[in-house]
């Protein structure tokens, strides 16, 4: 009898992203091409931010962080999704499923709060532009950035607490190509009702009051930018556009997984696609295409390392 009380599953099975094997090789490579797209999209934003003295300023600083936040929301999971592609069973171990929960909402948790304090960066830099070296010094930045990875962390930690002494007893099916703690707390051996309603309440709360802070930090901004005509209210606005494209592709998909009761797990895993591949492939072309500092810089950046000659003599 007592034996109920334990976990006797020793790992998951992965339905993955389909289950017809003529897809498996094409998947294959388009999430391989993707994966090295999102690293290398994003690698390349660190290294221009960091090796160009003209973007070392709180925006760029934050911009930076975001991308190496991308790159392990990316990197969590992808591998092992690209790996089991090449596999007819996807198995992953008790352990390691814990610990792409735990990354997961590390990750998530740690973007959400980056997000806000990038919002937070730009309402500085347009509504109180005279003190805005001032209120946006390195040590503050440097505090955000630490703030959001402590964020993340508590976030996770209680997420990881629902799940961690759950039994679980079979099935171990996980309709998904990671373990999401949504569809990993619905396999345990006991009723978890109240345990979902804590997730839901957990990660709705984090979701919900990030994005509310976003929008209204967004709305003072824009009213600002709307009262002014110049040409750097312009690049304001610019900017903006941006910043509002990541934070709708971002939240969007969390927050109707996490948050909407009514989402199928059809729904959920393209959603969790997204934001996992897409979101992070997404935001350095965003960034980038929107912002003429940063293309300048990567010109700047490419002109350091000459073209092989296409001919040299022997």
């Amino acid at each position: 009898m007592n034996e109920t009380n334990h976990s006797q599953v020793t790992e998951f099975v992965l339905l993955g992203l389909s289950n017809s094997q003529e897809l498996q090789p094409f998947l294959f490579l388009i999430f391989s091409l993707l994966y090295l797209a999102i690293l290398l999209g994003n690698f390349l934003i660190i290294l221009t931010v960091t090796s160009d003295s003209r973007l070392h300023t709180p925006m760029y600083f934050l911009l930076a962080n975001l991308s190496f936040i991308d790159i392990c929301v990316a990197s969590f999971a992808t591998p092992k999704m690209i790996a089991d592609f090449l596999v007819e069973r996807k198995t992953i171990s008790f352990n390691a499923c814990l610990a792409q929960i735990f990354f997961v909402h590390l990750f998530t948790g740690s973007e959400m709060v980056i997000l806000v304090s990038m919002a937070y960066d730009r309402y500085v830099a347009i509504c109180k532009p005279l003190h805005y070296m001032t209120i946006m010094s390195r040590r503050v930045c440097i505090i955000l950035v630490l703030i959001s990875w402590c964020v993340g962390f508590i976030h996770t930690t209680s997420q990881l607490a629902f799940t961690v002494n759950l039994p679980f007893c079979g099935p171990n099916q996980v309709d998904s190509f990671f373990c999401d703690l949504p569809l990993v707390t619905k396999l345990a051996c006991i009723d978890t009702y109240v345990v979902s309603l804590l997730i839901v309440a957990d990660s709705g709360f984090l979701s919900l009051s990030s994005f509310l802070l976003l929008v209204v930090s967004y709305t003072v901004i824009l009213i600002t930018v709307r009262s002014h005509s110049s040409a750097s209210m312009a690049k304001a606005r610019s900017t903006l556009t941006a910043h509002i494209t990541v934070v709708t592709l971002f939240f969007g998909p969390c927050i109707f997984i996490y948050v909407w009761p009514f989402s199928g797990y059809s729904v959920d895993k393209v959603l969790a696609v997204f934001y996992t591949i897409f979101t992070p492939i997404l935001n350095p072309v965003i960034y980038t295409l929107r912002n003429k500092e940063m293309k300048a810089a990567m010109s700047k950046l490419r002109n350091h390392y000459p073209r092989p000659q296409k001919g040299s003599d022997l």
